[in-house]
């Protein structure tokens, strides 16, 4: 089988240049000109028309612009610092990463490697070796499985509304097949949850991803009206230990740090104070909150 070569075809030249600088590759005209098989000339016109399409596509030539390097006889990209995640983002996106354990160890070095790949090229150094001690380190959650093709596969059936079916085990071991309307995913603590609609229920009802198997679209697309839109925003402050059902509200006097209260349980107001006594109200979805509230022993009284 023959195959085709294309180091002499312009349009892969300049593709495969631009990818190159895009990586913060440097490049030489010399060493360019040798991989080609074309003069020194050809690669300086491939240049300025990389440099006219950036000032087609940039509203400012100063945004991202090949420059040249008389001490290191190369060629290079650069960007303004918007276009490029700093070491500091990178470095807290990295720790957001890896505190959460969400992924397995492949998918996480897939993600560190592009997040850093993202970096100026000259801060990256600086952000590799600031996680690379804990990357070392990291524990991965129990289950192993690979998680962003399913996320992804779930996103869509979301956005196009979609009816899906799939196989479910619970934390007891226990197994069921389930077909729902799916709305959002959500994360907390370690896992990732899809948010979803039964048929005979109105309130939402929520799976770990993780243990979902044999995941497909049935066929029949949903509609919500738009008046029971599902938030995530509202419903995140109304869920606690990702647990589902009907919503409920509590009345309850508080003997603890406000704060505290407050952060955790988003819908909490206080109603009224008196020697460091709130009595307040608060409503989620299930009994997370009932949890949430006996677990603070003293601290909690129910009132209504």
């Amino acid at each position: 089988m023959d195959f085709l070569d294309f180091s002499a075809n312009k349009g892969f030249r300049l593709l495969s240049m631009y990818e190159r600088l895009n990586k913060g590759e440097e490049l030489n005209k010399q060493a360019l000109a040798d991989e080609f098989g074309v003069s020194l000339k050809t690669i300086q016109r491939d240049i300025d028309d990389l440099r006219a399409y950036l000032a087609e596509t940039h509203f400012d030539e100063f945004e991202t612009a090949i420059k040249y390097s008389k001490a290191r006889d190369s060629y290079y990209l650069v960007r303004l610092e918007r276009e490029w995640l700093t070491n500091k983002e990178a470095l807290a996106v990295c720790k957001i990463l890896l505190e959460s354990r969400a992924f397995n160890k492949d998918e996480l070095t897939e993600l560190l490697t592009k997040l850093i790949m993202q970096i100026a090229p000259q801060d990256r150094q600086t952000a590799d070796r600031m996680i690379k001690s804990e990357f070392f380190n990291y524990l991965p959650l129990q289950h192993g499985k690979d998680l962003l093709d399913v996320l992804w596969q779930l996103s869509e059936y979301i956005v196009n509304q979609k009816v899906i079916e799939f196989s479910y085990t619970r934390q007891d071991g226990k197994h069921s097949k389930r077909r729902v309307k799916p709305v959002s995913i959500l994360f907390n603590e370690f896992y990732f949850y899809l948010i979803t609609y039964g048929f005979d229920v109105d309130y939402p009802i929520i799976f770990r991803i993780d243990r979902m198997e044999k995941i497909k679209e049935t066929g029949e697309n949903f509609d919500i009206p738009h008046k029971d839109k599902f938030s995530e925003g509202e419903f995140r402050k109304r869920v606690l230990y990702m647990y589902g059902g009907e919503l409920k509200r509590v009345k309850f006097e508080y003997m603890g740090v406000l704060e505290a209260m407050l952060d955790k349980v988003p819908t909490a107001k206080v109603l009224s104070e008196e020697n460091g006594i709130y009595t307040m109200t608060a409503e989620a979805f299930g009994k997370g909150l009932d949890m949430w509230l006996s677990s603070q022993g003293d601290r909690v009284k129910i009132v209504d």
